[in-house]
């Protein structure tokens, strides 16, 4: 078979007009490959440490949160109050990219749905789907911890 030298086999990257729905496909992969890696990273831990008696667990803890700050000067901590307040800043950036990243692999994945139906190929149909699985799942996140953060 022969073919012309001067063609490249395949179109290269730098050929495409990038839009919003090549960005989503592929964020839909990372987020899937995020999710999987950190959630079994993060549930063999917990596991781990919980198996692994008191001692380890109250490492791990002590690990993913941070004690409560003492009381203003001249009054008693309170018994009854928590040991531990609240997430590192560290653990909450975290909590925060697996919060967007199962958000946007969900929105995506209702928008794969939705594809396999055969319908939303229109060009335009396509790109507002696609823009809109990046905007909402940046606001489902921000709704959501706007809900963690005004019961903390």
């Amino acid at each position: 078979m022969s073919r012309n030298r001067g063609r490249p086999l395949s179109p290269h990257l730098t050929i495409w007009k990038w839009g919003p729905h090549m960005l989503v496909s592929i964020l839909h992969r990372a987020t899937g490959t995020a999710l999987a890696l950190a959630g079994t990273i993060l549930f063999v831990w917990w596991l781990t440490a919980a198996a692994s008696g008191p001692d380890a667990y109250a490492r791990f803890v002590d690990f993913v949160t941070y004690d409560a700050p003492p009381p203003p000067l001249g009054m008693p901590r309170d018994p009854a109050a928590p040991a531990h307040l609240g997430l590192t800043w560290v653990w909450t950036l975290v909590l925060l990219g697996l919060t967007w990243a199962f958000f946007q692999h969900m929105f995506s994945g209702i928008r794969h749905l939705v594809l396999d139906t055969g319908a939303g190929y229109e060009l335009r149909t396509n790109k507002r789907w696609a823009m809109a699985t990046m905007f909402g799942s940046a606001a489902a996140t921000v709704l959501v911890w706007l809900y963690i953060l005004t019961r903390v």
